[in-house]
């Protein structure tokens, strides 16, 4: 008989434990477009051809990501939220951000499992494409976890979420634009880790 009652959370990284890099590089750059993200347009190709035009056309590179991300912090919380929660379950984020960026920010939430995609760069640092994991790896990591009998928990905020929420078992906004929960309103919606905490310990059984 399958056993399905061991629990994975599957969590998004950008907009739910740390805040999102490409914005921090348009404030710093002066640069707005790059405030886009999949809030803004849910095609993750479309948006990545917009950001590399742009780094392109600005000549920033890889030191001008990496200069970025050593000036930021998790969000407030993030890390207690990570302590209190891999205890009951695994955690893994599922993340369309780039190890080459990310791993300083991991490192401060306690270096939880993280999957995500790698850049294209050159010997200048320059920025020449993107290789992704595999297309849609969030739905598709999920399934492999369901494959192996684990019963999945997600929690995400935009567009790029949804296939990973809808095949996951139980699936969780927190702090998601206003027009996705119009769009998806069968997904609860939480905007502070107590609340999410208070989510994950309903349908898991964790004590908070």
């Amino acid at each position: 008989m399958t056993d399905r009652t061991i629990p994975v959370t599957c969590l998004d990284l950008e907009g739910v434990l740390i805040p999102e890099i490409w914005i921090n590089l348009a404030e710093k750059t002066g640069i707005e477009d790059l405030k886009l993200t999949t809030r803004d347009i849910a095609d993750y190709d479309e948006l990545m051809k917009k950001r590399l035009a742009l780094l392109d056309e600005h000549s920033l590179t890889l030191r001008d990501f990496q200069e970025v991300v050593a000036t930021m912090e998790p969000l407030t919380g993030a890390r207690e939220f990570l302590d209190w929660l891999r205890p009951h379950c695994e955690v893994i984020i599922l993340s369309d951000t780039f190890r080459e960026f990310a791993m300083p920010l991991i490192a401060k939430l306690g270096h939880p499992t993280i999957f995500c995609h790698s850049l294209i760069v050159d010997d200048d640092y320059r920025i020449q494409d993107y290789k992704l994991r595999q297309p849609d790896q969030k739905r598709k990591a999920v399934m492999a976890l369901k494959s192996l009998n684990f019963r999945i928990f997600a929690a995400g905020d935009s567009y790029n979420d949804l296939s990973m929420l809808q095949e996951a078992d139980a699936g969780i906004f927190f702090r998601p634009a206003t027009k996705i929960t119009q769009a998806y309103p069968q997904f609860p919606v939480t905007h502070e880790y107590a609340e999410l905490q208070q989510k994950l310990s309903q349908i898991g059984g964790f004590p908070l």
